[in-house]
This record gives structure tokens, sequence and C-alpha cells, in this order.
């Protein structure tokens, strides 16, 4: 597989991925941000890719260990060696299916940024790019069952997900025995409609829903200061 070179976090992090197919955006970034680990605290992250959120937690939380799944090998092998190249000794990928879980818990944190496409959209011709975002019937659910099985009593659950998701996402969360959710808009604009959120949600919780204030991305002709808090210098987001 042709890789790319290139970094995170304004040069902080070193990170390769395909040159061709599912390439890293925003979304892994935002979501490792919200992740309330803290150092010596068992970590799973389903739908790692090449590994962007996992190094982006790494690289804010010193001392963590875990893993993270990912169906593709070559997508997994990727993500290994980006763990490697920038010292992170305690973390490993594994080439698995969540929905088939490799490892036993419990784990402190899950976090996901799980494919949302449905199969009768138009499918992407190249195969890494349907792989990533296609999600037939269920998905969202089983995804949540099993990181949310693999939690210990009172670990958090965080996704990144598309707006048109929320309600199958609260109906997800709440089956799989999670609760206290709190739900943070990402707004593209000021005044325009959020087209992503975060949901994260605590292995049976039993506080009420918040909704959060939200983020605005994007101000002017680029990132807001805000933003660029967490994209650039990495710094987290308190839910």
């Amino acid at each position: 597989m042709t890789r790319t070179e290139g970094t995170l976090l304004a040069g902080r992090i070193r990170y390769a991925q395909p040159a061709t197919g599912h390439r890293s955006g925003i979304e892994p970034v935002l979501l490792a941000a919200v992740v309330p680990a803290r150092r010596g605290q068992r970590v799973i992250e389903a739908g790692t890719g090449a590994g962007a959120g996992l190094l982006c937690l790494s690289h804010r939380v010193a001392g963590l260990c875990g893993a993270g799944i990912e169906r593709d090998p070559a997508l997994a092998a990727i993500a290994h060696a980006n763990l490697r190249a920038n010292g992170q000794e305690g973390l490993a990928v594994i080439a698995a299916d969540i929905t088939c879980p490799p490892l036993a818990g419990p784990f402190d944190h899950a976090f996901a940024n799980p494919p949302w496409r449905a199969p009768a959209d138009t499918p992407s011709p190249d195969p890494g790019r349907r792989l990533a975002y296609e999600a037939p019937g269920g998905l969202l659910a089983a995804w949540t069952a099993s990181l949310a099985s693999l939690l210990r009593p009172r670990g958090s659950l965080s996704l990144i997900l598309p707006a048109a998701s929320i309600d199958a996402a609260l109906e997800a969360t709440r089956a799989a025995g999670c609760g206290s959710l709190r739900i943070l808009p990402l707004w593209p604009r000021p005044g325009r409609p959020a087209k992503l959120f975060i949901l994260q949600a605590i292995r049976g919780g039993r506080g009420p829903t918040v909704l959060l204030p939200g983020l605005v991305l994007h101000e002017g002709e680029g990132f807001s200061e805000a933003a660029n808090l967490v994209l650039r210098d990495g710094a987290a987001i308190d839910l």
C-alpha cells in the first residue's frame, strides 16, 4: 500500500497514511480530545484507521495502554507502525472486527468514529473508503454494544457521528447500558446547522442527557481559535 508521510497537531506527531482511499480528516483528532483518560489507564478504539485518534490521545495523555481495532489489515499495519514511530510502546493495533472483540476488558475508555453511510447511498469506487464509511443496518448498535461490553463500570464511551445519526446513537448507547449522555454539536460555522456531533456516555450512568453549547469549527478563512486549540495544539475538550 502506497503511503504518504505527514504530521498531526502542527508537526507534533509523525503520521503516515494511505496515499489513496480512506484518509484521515479532523474527526479522529476532535474525538481524541474528549476522551477523559488519565495516565496509566486502558483505552480501546474501534475503526482505528491509520491511528490518528490513538496518536492524538496518547500525545495528550502519557502512559496509556490499550489497543486500536481495525478491520483492514493493511491499515492496521500502518497504524501500528505510526505508534512505534512516535514512541507509543503501550498501545497496539489489532486487525479484527470490533463486533467480535479480540481482547478482554475491562477498559477505562472506549471511542470510535463508526462507519455511517447507508449501503443504499452511491458507493465509493474505492474499497478502502467503502469499508470505512458504509454501515449496514444495525452496525452502529453492534459497535456500541461491543465497546460498552468492554468497559469497566463508570467507564466512558465517546463517538463522533453525523447529525442525522443522533436518534440511532442515543438508542444504541442506552440499549448498551450507558447513560449520563453528553452531546457536543460541531457547528461548521456560526449560525449553520451542525453536521457532526460527539456523544459521550458512561457505562451504568444514570444522570440526565445534557446538550452542550457546542464547538464552532470555522471562522473567517480558517479554523476558529477554539478548534485550533484542539487541531493544532492538542488541547482537551472538557465535556
